[in-house]
């Protein structure tokens, strides 16, 4: 979690700002209008049956959700972050087609309107970010930057 603090710093040059933030109460956070969470992210419904899918096949507990994330890296800047995890006092939590997504707070500046599909053809097979904020992506959809 500090590396990705220290790449959303890095990202936005200000690295005091993030630590502020790091360590403040949960109710410090909470900037988001509820227009930013209703826009936060969406799941198709091909993505949250292969989600439901690989929650099944790897009995994944209950008390973990669905993390939708940002990390530093890739050939665009940012990449995308997809996997279960357990819930923190930084994170928002949504439902979205039976499934709990949890976002960290701090990242959703990045994946506000992100639409998470899941394609299973010939020419893709897997899960796809298709996220209004991005400026630019990398040829594979798996990083960007704003």
């Amino acid at each position: 979690m500090d590396d990705l603090d220290k790449t959303i710093a890095d990202i936005l040059g200000d690295d005091d700002e993030i630590k502020e933030t790091a360590t403040a109460t949960p109710a410090e956070t909470d900037f988001m209008s509820l227009d930013d969470i209703d826009n936060a992210v969406q799941l198709t419904s091909r993505a949250a049956k292969q989600i439901q899918k690989i929650r099944a096949d790897e009995s994944t507990p209950e008390d973990q959700f669905l993390r939708v994330g940002v990390k530093g890296g890739g050939c665009s800047g940012m990449s995308y972050v997809l996997g279960f995890d357990h819930k923190n006092d930084f994170d928002t939590q949504i439902e979205r087609e039976g499934i709990q997504i949890i976002v960290d707070k701090r990242h959703l500046m990045y994946l506000s309107g992100t639409v998470v599909d899941f394609r299973d053809g010939l020419d893709a097979r897997g899960f796809t970010f298709e996220n209004p904020q991005a400026t630019s992506t990398c040829g594979c959809g798996s990083s960007f930057s704003t």
